[in-house]
């Protein structure tokens, strides 16, 4: 099992040539850097009208843009099908929800290298009583020092605990998404689980709106539903069917670092050099967790 490949549920494991690995390579990149841009980007709007409503806005748009564009065949599924991608939808509306809460109250690198927690456990899963689970532990030992300091806690831990949680459903989102990979035609498996996203997060966006959803909301999550998922999801898709699963997880694997520079760069949250460490130990198990799986 490899980390993140299964976020899309197609890899070729055939080595591609050398231009196609090029172009694909910056493809993970451009993917890595569009969810970071749209995260760090998101915060003014989540001042303005809160990260329940700002998700809300941005899962709708986004299940709107990816219905219209593949028009998924309800017909052509059976009960248990749909089931499977109503889960998903549930573990992505978990995800995002808890993520942009947690990014409001913990430096935008920080969560991302604690939600990273949920793909390096699905590949535990793999690694039974293996000499690999050390990958597990280093990246328990880097979210130790990311939170945690001689004096005591160094994040705020509601915001720490929402981190879990995205990591909890980051981890769900993995193992569903294979199922749904295999059982759906094209995007369409995608496109109803945004859809149950979007209608699972409404309650929250619509607690948050108090009823009353303001235009600069639905205009600004317009935007951000582009950044993330849409243009993501469409990167991962091409760079994954010219790059094995495993040298596509590797690079996958740099993220904890592109959402630290982002949210140094965009929101000036600095880190001190115990959370650099840290942000490199869970790096270094997520790399080390995909290389392994390949010996």
């Amino acid at each position: 099992m490899s980390l993140q490949n299964d976020r899309t549920n197609a890899a070729a494991d055939t080595k591609p040539p050398a231009s196609r690995s090029g172009s694909a390579a910056l493809m993970a990149v451009g993917s890595m850097i569009s969810v970071q841009l749209g995260a760090a980007l998101a915060q003014p709007t989540m001042h303005d009208y809160g990260p329940f409503a700002t998700t809300w806005g941005r899962l709708v748009w986004a299940a709107l843009l990816l219905c219209v564009v593949v028009r998924p065949d309800f017909r052509r599924y059976h009960g248990k099908e749909i089931l499977a991608a109503l889960a998903l939808g549930a573990a992505i509306a978990m995800m995002t929800l808890s993520f942009f809460v947690a990014i409001t109250r913990v430096p935008l690198g920080l969560v991302v290298a604690i939600e990273f927690v949920g793909p390096l456990g699905v590949a535990a899963l793999g690694f039974a009583r293996s000499w690999r689970l050390v990958w597990l532990l280093l990246a328990f030992a880097g979210v130790l020092l990311l939170v945690r300091t001689r004096e005591g806690w160094s994040v705020d831990l509601v915001g720490f605990g929402f981190a879990l949680i995205a990591a909890v459903g980051w981890g769900a989102y993995i193992l569903l998404s294979k199922r749904i990979g295999q059982a759906f035609h094209g995007l369409e498996g995608l496109a109803i689980s945004l859809a149950a996203a979007a209608l699972i997060a409404t309650p929250f966006g619509v607690y948050e709106t108090r009823l009353h959803i303001p235009d600069g909301l639905m205009l600004q999550t317009f935007g951000l539903a582009i950044l993330t998922p849409l243009l993501p999801y469409a990167l991962e898709m091409m760079a994954l069917r010219r790059l094995p699963s495993a040298t596509f997880g590797v690079l996958m694997s740099a993220e904890p670092g592109i959402g630290a520079l982002a949210g140094y760069l965009i929101l000036q949250q600095p880190l001190s050099l115990q959370q650099m460490a840290g942000i490199l130990f869970v790096i270094c198990a997520s790399v080390g967790a995909v290389v392994s799986t390949r010996e």
